[in-house]
């Protein structure tokens, strides 16, 4: 924000040429924007061109064509620590008036400040600057009111929105890797990608005793003798354990009481006997039809 020593010393410091009281006015508004931290870009007849707002331009200009054009003035500047936007300023003169018009590169509602030049500069203030105006104070509020404050408002409120954007991106990305209530966690499993979910796949072993998982889940075939409604040619319930007996305590070889087990075939039934799919061949010609194929227990193979 700009204050009233701060705008005497930007006088000072330049040593301008007045030619009249509008000069003076016009340029205590320039050192307004300088005080407050603003580069002056260009002025006089390049800031009057239209594309001023749009050319590219960072390098720092001086004073030399301010006041070329009689009774109108222009500037443009930029503020880095205001997102470096460029600033347009026009100062138009009508009757004892100075008009001040300020357009915010992107903008589209300039602001707008009249100044009575008489109120704030003195006829004839020989060479010190500080006598050449009056109610210097006066012109600086108006100034950091009308346009300053309003120009930094602007750029707070559009770094507000840019970032409030980004959070609301940020947390739309964590949404869509969502996959349980819990994802805010730093263990929280990540998914692999939008809209594909993978099954919880169970632990090893399961038993007929105890019923596998429901519909969606990957059964388990279970381990070595570990009661899996799932069994292969090589399956111990077929045999039981041949040295301590059956492998489960009940009727049939391997098969544990109350199990969910479907029989080997129909009960008492000839030609149905657990002992007729033993995978051992028959050590005699007889037992079997010769055109069925003996199962094999594998025992040759390493």
């Amino acid at each position: 924000m700009a204050t009233e020593q701060s705008i005497m010393a930007v006088i000072r410091a330049a040593r301008p040429q007045f030619r009249t009281a509008f000069d003076k006015a016009a340029y205590a508004v320039h050192a307004a924007f300088v005080a407050a931290g603003y580069v002056l870009h260009a002025t006089g007849p390049p800031a009057f061109a239209d594309d001023a707002l749009s050319v590219s331009c960072e390098d720092e200009v001086g004073m030399d064509t301010w006041n070329d054009v009689e009774d109108n003035y222009a500037f443009v500047y930029s503020n880095s620590e205001k997102g470096s936007k460029k600033v347009l300023v026009k100062c138009l003169v009508m009757n004892d008036k100075l008009l001040v018009d300020v357009l915010k590169e992107g903008g589209c509602e300039p602001l707008h400040l009249e100044l009575d030049a008489g109120e704030y500069v003195q006829e004839d203030g020989g060479t010190n600057y500080a006598s050449q105006f009056k109610n210097l104070g006066k012109l600086v509020e108006n100034v950091n009111k009308e346009i300053l404050n309003k120009l930094d408002a602007a750029s707070a409120s559009s770094s507000s929105a840019k970032s409030s954007s980004a959070e609301s991106s940020l947390r739309e990305e964590r949404d869509e890797l969502r996959v349980g209530p819990d994802t805010q966690g730093p263990y929280a499993p990540m998914h692999p990608a939008p809209g594909y979910a993978v099954p919880p796949i169970p632990g090893f072993g399961g038993s007929d005793l105890f019923p596998g998982p429901g519909a969606g889940m990957y059964p388990s075939r279970g381990d070595f003798g570990g009661g899996s409604m799932l069994v292969g040619p090589q399956d111990p319930r077929f045999f039981g354990d041949q040295t301590r007996g059956p492998g489960f305590p009940g009727g049939l070889p391997g098969v544990p009481p109350g199990a969910r087990f479907d029989p080997y075939g129909p009960p008492n039934v000839p030609g149905f006997e657990p002992g007729r799919f033993t995978r051992n061949p028959p050590r005699s010609g007889g037992g079997l039809h010769p055109d069925l194929q003996h199962f094999h227990d594998g025992s040759d193979f390493i």
